[in-house]
Parts: structure tokens; sequence; C-alpha cells
């Protein structure tokens, strides 16, 4: 794509700052094509500079409205966290957050962004695109799935391409602790990230919440996250939003008040707080032992103690198998610590025996079958976490399927476990 189809975007997105004007949603551009939105005017009036819609990777997708306030915010945080402002490679397209959120912090540092949008997986094409960076301070975005192919056989270009990054922002999905390991051993500044479309993109990085956010755990272990730049709500659907997000309560209200897309009603000195769908735990730890490269703060803490969020998995992965409680994330994470698993999906189907049966996607470390890995796999599970979350169905997978994102598609994975399961497959 060329460089002046880029700046036509830039000039675009910076265009939204004016008051009154329509939001920009930015669609998959075509192979080879240049980027493509359209100018939402049904949505002028709610205060948003852009919409992103969902991925739908769990049903049906959401239009997410997000300021120019909180587009700014976000990309403000991740300079200070990253060391400053830089020049970007894009492999994301701009119809998500990811994407959108590069095309933000290009504009606001004033650099052009590099872009790579086919083929960023290919050794020479990634190293071709990255050579062409020329600012001081360089960033990538990718979703784990990128680097995993990236570094399946990397040569000598691409690992000092991959090296010349300050940082290698990977979100998305779960990055597994065999490729967070292979990259940092490789010499790489990963940084797992956290966040999604209605917080502007990531916002905690390895664990922890970058400067001027705030996270928390409610009911049920639910967590909760803060700042300016949460998202104002989802367009078109105000039951959603009121159930989805609330202003941070004050001294005045203490219970919180949802927010409306209707609602003008000043709210000073507090910030919207959005509900995730995910669950965690948060601890804390001393500044002096903190293990990432970003410089994080967290809302409402000392500069000596951090917060730090552990994601456990989602409120709706939480399986009943037999009367009993299984995490299908923590599955996956104990599936993925053995040497022989590349990558994990576990969920629950339904069962007329168990209720749910715990079933499970993997992808091999190796294209060895003849070893007793699933029985390995099997009393790994067992140990760690009980009998009752062992898989009792695996579909083994050259790859997971994946959404356009980026993200592993767990519609067509959960279609896959249900029809193995009852052919009766096993591997």
């Amino acid at each position: 794509m060329n460089t002046h189809s880029w700046q036509h975007a830039l000039q675009a997105l910076h265009g939204t700052r004016e008051a009154g004007s329509a939001p920009l949603e930015f669609l998959p551009a075509a192979p080879g094509g240049a980027p493509q939105w359209v100018e939402r005017e049904d949505a002028s009036g709610t205060g948003a500079a852009a919409i992103v819609r969902t991925s739908g990777s769990t049903g049906t997708p959401k239009q997410t409205l997000l300021s120019w306030e909180a587009l700014h915010a976000s990309a403000e945080m991740t300079a200070q966290a990253l060391g400053g402002h830089g020049q970007w490679l894009l492999t994301l397209q701009p119809s998500y957050v990811a994407g959108l959120a590069v095309l933000t912090r290009s504009l606001i540092a004033q650099t052009e962004p590099v872009t790579l949008l086919e083929n960023t997986t290919d050794p020479d094409c990634f190293s071709q695109a990255a050579e062409q960076l020329n600012a001081q301070r360089r960033f990538v975005s990718l979703v784990p799935t990128q680097l995993q192919q990236l570094l399946s056989d990397p040569g000598p270009r691409l690992l000092d391409a991959l090296a010349s990054f300050d940082a290698i922002l990977l979100g998305g999905a779960p990055t597994p602790a065999e490729l967070f390991d292979r990259a940092r051993g490789a010499g790489l500044n990963v940084i797992r990230t956290y966040g999604m479309a209605e917080t502007c993109g990531g916002c905690v990085y390895d664990g922890y919440p970058l400067p001027g956010v705030t996270v928390e755990i409610g009911t049920r272990g639910r967590v909760l996250l803060s700042g300016p730049m949460v998202a104002l709500g989802y367009y078109g659907d105000p039951e959603l939003t009121a159930r989805k997000f609330e202003w941070v309560p004050d001294a005045d209200s203490p219970q919180g008040i949802p927010v409306r897309l209707d609602q003008s009603a000043p709210h000073e000195g507090r910030y919207r707080r959005f509900r995730t769908d995910d669950l965690g735990q948060l601890s804390t730890q001393r500044a002096t032992e903190v293990e990432t490269i970003a410089e994080v703060s967290g809302g409402g803490h000392s500069a000596q103690i951090l917060p730090r969020l552990t994601v456990t998995g989602r409120a709706d992965s939480v399986l009943i198998t037999g009367g009993v409680k299984v995490s299908a994330e923590e599955v996956r994470r104990a599936l993925e610590s053995h040497s022989g698993v590349r990558e994990a999906f576990v969920a629950g189907i339904d069962d007329a025996h168990w209720g749910q049966k715990v079933v499970a996607a993997v992808v091999l470390a190796t294209a060895s079958r003849g070893s007793n890995l699933l029985e390995e796999l099997n009393e790994l599970v067992r140990e760690r976490l009980g009998p009752a979350a062992v898989p009792k169905h695996y579909e083994l997978l050259g790859s997971m399927p994946l959404l356009p994102s980026g993200k592993p598609d767990r519609q067509a994975l959960v279609e896959t476990l249900k029809e193995g399961d009852a052919r009766g497959h096993h591997p």
C-alpha cells in the first residue's frame, strides 16, 4: 500500500477531533488495496471519533464507541509505558482496535506507519517492512500467532528485524508461556498486553496497569477496568451499555451511575468503568521486583508498590461437569505448560451424563503422535486441577482456526469439538 493512502487515512482520523464530526469506522482493506473507512453519520452526536466492531468470536459483534479523548489517552499511556513515542509497523487491520491504536499513536507522534497487512508472517516480507522504519524508536503490535509463525524457523535477517524493535506488543489472545520464553531468550523485547475494544486496546502490560489505569476485582472475580481510555458504550444498545459501563463511584454517588448514550450530565473528576467478561486476581508487587520492560505505575497506587493482574479465565468459561466447577482457562494453561503442546483450546459441551463435558483441541509442538502424550496431558491436568478437569475428548489440530483479527475462532473450535466427540473420534 502506498504511503499517500495512509496519509489520507491519518488525515481522516485527525478530522474526528472536531466537535460534531461523524465518527469513522475503518473497514478491512482489500488485498493490495488502500485503507477504507466510512463516516458513520448515523452515530453523529454520540461523542465518538471511531466505531470498532468486536471480533464476534463468541457472539454477535458489538459496535464500540471510542471518543477522541479516550484514543488520545490510550496513545499517551502507551508512549509513557514504552519510554516515548515512536514509529510503528502496522500489521493488523485498523478495523480492529489494535490496528486503529497504531494509527492513533502514529497521528499523535506525527510519524508515518509502515504497513504490512499481507504476508505478515513471511520472514522476507516482515524483515523488509521492518527495515523501512527510520525513527529512533520503533514498535510493532502482533497477535501471538503471528509471532509464533515468525519464530518457527527464523533466519538471521528476521531475528535482526525483530530485535530492532524497542518493544513488540502481543495481544488479542493469551500468549503461551513457551512462546514468551522463546522470544525473550532470542533477545526480543516482548510485552504481553491485556485489553479490548472497550479500553482502546491494551491497558495492562505484563500484568501491570498502565499509568492512569485502575484495575479492580468485582463480584465473583470479574475484572473491572477504569480510566480515561474507556469507551463511551455501544452504539444502538443502551441496555447493554448500562450493564457493562458505569461511572467510577465517588463520595456523592457510592454505587456508580450507569452510562447511557443520551446522558449529558457532567461527571468531573470521574472516569468510566468497564465490566469485562474476564475473571482475575489482584496481587501487589514491589517496583524493584517488576519483570517487564514497560514503565508502569497503576492508578491509585504508589510508585513503590504496584498492583498486578492475573487473568484466570472468562466468566463464561467456568464449566460445571459432574457437579464440579472447572475453569477452562486453567485447563488450557495446564495443557500448554507441557513441552509437547504448542497451543490449546478448552471448552465445555453439553452432555447427558456430565452436564458439561470438558473437551480440548491441541496443536502439537512436534509432528510425532507416537508417544504417550495424551496420557501425560491427562496426568498433568489431574495433578494440578483434579480429576474433574481432565478432558474427556481431544482433537489434534495442525493449527488453530483463526478470525481475521488473529484471535482463535471459538465458535469454529467448539463445533469441531462437538463433531469429533459425536463421532466418537479419539486421536
